[in-house]
């Protein structure tokens, strides 16, 4: 007696078929499940045994042999359990194989038969769609996430029961319908607002040129001046989610298993900011069993780090790479990874140990080595990937009592809106999406300079000691400028404007 069932595993965020053949024979009674398993899979004998029993069905007193197919990756998880329970039952006449033939089954199996959620749910739906399947068999809590995906049934299933009466025509499951269409403005009502924070101005416009053209950014101020308030209001003023990247966003989430309760989609660009004690693997990702790090958990959104300086060192130096690239490689014996991470880096530093280097308000207590030797601890090749670096001053009193209004994060928005959609046409040959991702070749094309702007370029790196590597940076920084002001060319005042951000390069610390 022999069956085929389909499941579907997960290489990173992308899914990939899995045959789970059975075949029950003569002989001693065994339970083998081969095929590259990990520890969960190979205790899948255990609930699945119980499972089908506890459901009311026999279980066969012969020998069984479960082949994962392709036998050479590695299969991890528990979502095998329903597609090996619902194997075993055809194989012995339980269900037809004819009913299960263009179906993907996906789900954890408690003793008593019961379903439960499992992770990845999303990329396994979008792979099987892909590979023609028309049906796909759900945990009931992982239904939703899986029915933003068009062109295939899916079914919530409660039991082991339910799915064995509903294929055998008993009953009629019905398929779960996406509630709603995508809908990226509303999810921005409810984030933190610019127009909540006093003062500021010229880093809120740091803020905007980082957003508009997807430049990395660093602040730098004393404790208090407001650098996490103005981060965590980042997202507000990124440009509006569409569908496509909502999707890529929540299939790292679904692999993490980190897709919000009752959601279909992660409909917010997403907010990281890991603690500065975090490890390298957490950082990036990996592990043992590879998983998504933060700046993957970022992708698309912003990966805010607070009191840079204090990152362990290790930390920093390998997540320069990913931010170079967009994405993660992790190789391991049996399987190379790739997670995403186009990410928005958005860092906070204070000025010196004691916070007060520079302060207006406050003396410092640190020595100039001590000042040198604190700044000093982040790397060059790190601070290359910065575009933007912008001074964060100590509020004074009268602008933290101001009655006027502060620009709103809509406002904001619109403008960069309406950047980055020069930035699309522009780039929509190259493969790029942002002025942050232009290669040389593409600066020295899209950020050509006039005689005026070119002598005073000139004359600011004679008089303010910058180095070479700030060149490019605040030519693509002058380019979301004129972007900004929706200039085709870039002139002297945006020229001025991006070399204001380059405050470590003036050697100010």
């Amino acid at each position: 007696m022999l069956s085929k069932v389909y499941a579907c595993g997960l290489l990173g965020i992308d899914g990939y078929m899995v045959s789970v053949e059975t075949d029950i024979s003569k002989g001693i009674p065994a339970f083998d499940i081969v095929g590259l398993g990990d520890v969960a899979v190979k205790e899948a004998k255990e609930r699945v045994r119980a499972a089908i029993r506890n459901s009311g069905f026999e279980f066969p007193s012969r020998r069984i042999t479960i082949n994962l197919a392709p036998a050479d990756l590695k299969k991890e998880g528990t979502s095998y359990d329903l597609p090996i329970a619902a194997g075993i039952l055809a194989a012995t006449g339980v269900i037809s194989c004819s009913a299960i033939s263009n179906c993907v089954l996906t789900g954890e199996l408690s003793l008593d038969g019961t379903l439960r959620p499992v992770y990845g749910v999303l990329p396994k739906t979008i792979t099987a769609k892909e590979k023609g399947f028309e049906i796909i068999f759900t945990p009931y809590e992982n239904a939703k996430e899986a029915s933003v995906v068009k062109g295939i049934k899916v079914i919530p299933v409660t039991n082991l029961s339910e799915l064995v009466k509903h294929l055998n025509g008993e009953i009629s499951l019905h398929c779960i319908e996406r509630e709603q269409d995508f809908l990226s403005d509303e999810d921005c009502k409810n984030q933190p607002d610019f127009a909540d924070v006093k003062g500021q101005e010229h880093v809120k416009r740091a803020l905007e040129v980082a957003a508009a053209g997807g430049h990395n950014l660093i602040m730098i101020g004393s404790p208090g001046s407001g650098k996490t308030m103005l981060a965590r209001r980042m997202p507000s003023i990124l440009p509006d989610l569409s569908f496509d990247e909502a999707l890529e966003i929540t299939k790292i989430y679904s692999v993490a298993g980190l897709v919000p309760p009752d959601s279909s989609l992660v409909t917010k660009r997403p907010f990281r900011a890991p603690h500065h004690t975090v490890s390298a693997i957490s950082l990036i990702g990996g592990g043992r069993i590879p998983k998504p790090g933060e700046v993957s958990l970022a992708h698309l959104g912003v990966l805010f780090l607070d009191e840079l300086p204090e990152f362990g060192k290790n930390a920093l130096e390998v997540l320069r790479q990913p931010l170079e690239d967009g994405f993660v490689h992790i190789s391991r014996i049996n399987a190379s990874i790739t997670y995403p991470c186009n990410t928005t880096l958005i860092a906070a530093a204070n000025p010196c140990r004691c916070g007060f280097y520079l302060d207006d308000t406050r003396e410092c207590t640190c020595s100039q080595q001590e000042v040198k030797t604190y700044l000093g601890r982040l790397s060059g090749p790190l601070i290359d990937r910065i575009d933007i670096q912008v001074d964060v001053p100590t509020l004074k009193y009268s602008e933290l009592h101001s009655e006027t209004a502060s620009e709103p994060s809509s406002a904001i928005r619109k403008r960069v809106n309406k950047a980055r959609n020069i930035q699309r046409k522009r780039f929509s040959q190259a493969g790029i999406y942002c002025n942050a991702q232009m290669t040389s070749p593409m600066v020295r094309k899209y950020c050509r300079l006039g005689k005026e702007e070119s002598e005073l370029l000139r004359e600011a790196f004679a008089a303010l000691g910058l180095t070479a590597r700030s060149h490019n940076k605040i030519l693509k920084v002058a380019r979301t400028i004129a972007d900004l002001d929706g200039a085709e060319n870039i002139n002297a005042v945006h020229i001025s404007e991006a070399i204001q951000y380059r405050i470590l390069d003036r050697n100010l610390y």
